[in-house]
């Protein structure tokens, strides 16, 4: 399994000057599998940052609610397979198998025809279909991997509701060197028949996209309330949204109550296309949600926090948290970025929140920048930096230097936040059950 995996095209996005041949390959191993994706009912979320968030409390209120609920997200933090679920578990490793085996089968008879082969990422897509059908789910919540467009993702048939996270600059390689074109990629998720939820939209280019595209596809667009009464807290946090008082959740962060107010209006459109949401289960399940590496609290004494902030909004939102819950606080800080990520602008945004800060390189990441040019970054900002050799030794250094008086933050990419989790839980012998957060 390991080896035909490795054997596929890491590639997410292929024959880019070619746009209509961009699902062709997972389109015809589709079919060949029986055309898994039909037959379920989906809510499918594009955008920059917020998705998971997005995608953890709506199934999470779902699951609430009684239904059977599938999920697939992307990046993983700690196993490769955990992005694809069922009730918030992953998929065991005798489906992992049987599903490769039969894709295997399939890939092999497009070889023999000199058909394209689907790339790592279109395989996983295929499993993920293969696996909810198999598990005879009653709702699929689905991210979009890249873009939108020609996400491997965007073969399935018009979802109950396409759903819009905050749009802003990312993938610009890829996706456009402007707001405008980023957001049009993702907005090609749209399908005529489907709802469209959006988060108030901070860049309105972004905003005026969104709703051309709906207009074009003849849908109802409509965006997530603004919340009001927050009360930010790191354990608990409580808003007010769509003529619901004092919900709470759990997930610290101060972006995550705007998160929610997202989900409950997708919630919202999903009780009027017949789902059945009681309100104690929606307040239950918004309690209930819980994501991993996003404002995620380790242990105490000294705080110590995961956050993947890896683009400049991710960035600002991270710096606005630290600036509210811990004022008048300097952090030690661990920093593994990718190369092709806009870093500088990350440490534009948080190196004046820093005391100390520890570089490294993102372990097994063909993308990933060396922990001595970042450390060289981040000199130009005359702050005290070392280089450590692995994420074990960056935690031990990390710890040493707080002294229990400085929190730490770990910080740049989500690649190696799942390994820092796994170590800081050893230590303390604290294992987390993993929830499928």
């Amino acid at each position: 399994m390991k080896a035909y995996m490795e054997s596929l095209s890491a590639g997410a996005i292929v024959n880019p000057g070619r746009e209509e041949m961009q699902l062709e390959a997972l389109q015809d191993l589709l079919v060949r599998m029986g055309n898994p994706e039909q037959g379920l009912r989906y809510v499918h979320i594009a955008g920059t940052n917020g998705k998971g968030s997005v995608l953890a409390y709506v199934s999470t209120v779902l699951q609430e609610a009684g239904y059977r609920v599938g999920r697939y997200f992307s990046p993983a933090l700690r196993d490769p397979w955990e992005k694809i679920q069922v009730q918030q578990k992953p998929i065991a490793k005798t489906a992992i198998r049987e599903g490769i085996a039969a894709i295997a089968e399939c890939t092999q008879q497009m070889a023999a025809e000199g058909k394209r082969l689907p790339t790592q990422f279109e395989v996983e897509t295929a499993l993920a279909f293969w696996y909810f059908r198999k598990k005879s789910c009653d709702i699929v919540v689905l991210e979009c991997g890249l873009g939108g467009r020609t996400d491997a993702t965007n073969v399935i048939p018009a979802p109950e509701v396409c759903v819009f996270a905050p749009i802003a600059m990312d993938h610009m390689a890829i996706l456009g060197a402007t707001v405008e074109a980023i957001a049009r990629v993702k907005a090609g998720i749209i399908k005529p028949g489907a709802d469209v939820v959006s988060a108030p939209q901070q860049m309105p280019e972004a905003g005026r996209v969104l709703e051309q595209a709906a207009k074009a596809k003849n849908v109802s667009l409509t965006y997530a309330e603004a919340v009001s009464h927050v009360r930010y807290g790191l354990k608990k946090q409580t808003l007010d949204t769509k003529g619901y008082r004092k919900l709470e959740i759990t997930m610290a962060g101060v972006y995550q109550p705007e998160n929610a107010a997202v989900a409950v209006t997708v919630l919202d459109v999903l009780q009027k296309r017949g789902f059945r949401i009681p309100e104690e289960k929606l307040r239950s399940g918004l309690r209930k949600t819980v994501w991993p590496g996003r404002f995620e609290i380790l242990k105490e004494k000294p705080y110590f926090i995961l956050d993947g902030a890896h683009n400049k909004a991710a960035a600002e939102v991270l710096r606005r948290s630290l600036d509210i819950y811990f004022p008048e606080k300097s952090f030690v800080m661990i920093l593994g970025v990718l190369r092709d990520k806009a870093y500088e602008d990350v440490l534009k945004c948080l190196l004046d929140k820093a005391v100390q800060v520890i570089t490294l390189t993102p372990p097994e990441n063909v993308r990933a920048l060396s922990a001595i040019e970042l450390a060289e970054a981040v000199q130009e900002y005359d702050v005290s930096v070392t280089c450590a050799d692995s994420v074990e030794e960056a935690a031990e250094l990390a710890e040493l230097l707080s002294g229990k008086q400085f929190p730490i933050l770990a910080t740049g990419s989500l690649s190696w936040l799942g390994r820092l989790e796994e170590i800081i839980n050893l230590k303390g012998q604290v294992v987390k059950k993993y929830h499928g957060r």
